[in-house]
């Protein structure tokens, strides 16, 4: 059981971490489909929940990975709401 663990804790968290660096190619191989827009920042909050859910598989106390979960999700929508919008892809509301 806990070789089985390790294993999903490795798969979730390769893929979330492929899923926050490129999104557009998990897309791609996942659904046919190139993500554009606002499905890249979804995608990267799905990746982000994977690695938090692969921390939480790994043995030991699955706190830390809601730990990493809230603190990573937070980090990463607060970089996006500060962020000047030209430079993280997406266009202003008023455009």
């Amino acid at each position: 059981m806990k070789v089985g663990l390790i294993f999903a804790a490795v798969a979730e968290s390769a893929t979330g971490l492929a899923l926050l660096i490129v999104p557009s190619l998990v897309g791609q191989l996942l659904f046919g489909l190139e993500f554009m827009g606002v499905t890249i920042l979804v995608a990267r909050v799905a990746g982000i929940a994977l690695i938090g859910l692969g921390v939480a598989c790994w043995p030991g106390p699955p706190r830390v990975g809601m730990l990493v979960y809230s603190a990573a999700v937070a980090l990463y929508l607060s970089y996006i709401g500060l962020a000047p919008a030209s430079f993280c892809g997406r266009r202003s509301s008023f455009m």
